[in-house]
């Protein structure tokens, strides 16, 4: 059976909902144990309980990626890890014009210092291994720009530059490192944005519209994606940016 994860370790950040918990889950239910690690302890636990039920094996931990200290005594308590992924981070809607400094420096905290520190908790071991997966989440927007989505947009694109960079770095280690570009998916980000518009029905099919296929991604599609990715059916697989876009455009 293809996409196995059987007697493999994972960790995905901001796993306590949307994405991150769609691939916690699907990892576990490929047979791999999976630390779920979210800011929002509860969040972490709701997740982690799932697996469980379902007869998957997991374990829950706090985690802020921002905390270069923290990553590091995570990755302590968690020991040898398989296959990371970076999952945690924020949007932002705004132009140059609105946004501020503030902002753009929030989202880069979380979307690309959030990525260096975990993956810097982890590297090591991994290279001193020759054995290592890991996964990060960049956006479609790190591929082409978006209206009104300067920060965010900003920093997925950084988010593919650390991506294509650390591949090339640690191809000669035994590491494969790709990312993930999704376009719009169904998250509790998206639904809280929603009820800021007067129309939300409308402005859902505004934004649907804006892939071809007309409707937005799912996060259990987008967990399917890092499956395979982490997988070993992936093992050509480095330094590429993975658009699950619908057909952006």
């Amino acid at each position: 059976m293809p996409f196995q994860l059987t007697s493999k370790t994972a960790l995905v950040t901001g796993a306590g909902s949307g994405i991150g918990a769609a691939i916690a889950e699907r990892f576990a239910s490929a047979g791999a144990h999976v630390f779920v690690t979210d800011i929002n302890t509860a969040a972490a636990s709701e997740t982690t309980a799932r697996i469980t039920a379902a007869g998957g094996s997991a374990a829950a931990l706090t985690l802020d990626v921002r905390d270069e200290q923290g990553c590091a005594a995570t990755a302590k308590t968690t020991g040898i890890v398989d296959i990371l992924v970076n999952n945690a981070g924020i949007g932002h809607v705004g132009t140059a014009l609105n946004a501020t400094g503030d902002d753009l420096d929030r989202l880069y905290a979380i979307n690309v210092r959030g990525i260096f520190n975990v993956t810097k908790a982890y590297l090591a071991d991994m290279v001193a291994r020759r054995h290592g997966v890991i996964v990060n989440m960049a956006s479609v927007a790190g591929l082409v720009g978006i209206r009104d989505r300067l920060a965010y947009s900003t920093t997925k694109f950084a988010v593919v530059g650390l991506t294509k960079c650390m591949a090339l770095d640690h191809a000669k280690d035994g590491l494969r490192i790709n990312c993930i570009c999704p376009g719009r998916v169904e998250t509790p980000w998206i639904s809280a944005r929603l009820k800021d518009y007067p129309d939300p029905k409308a402005a859902y099919q505004e934004m649907a519209a804006t892939q071809a296929m007309g409707r937005m991604g799912k996060p259990e599609e987008i967990a399917a994606a890092a499956l395979f990715l982490a997988s070993d059916d992936a093992s050509f697989v480095t330094g590429s940016a993975l658009a699950i876009d619908g057909g952006w455009g």
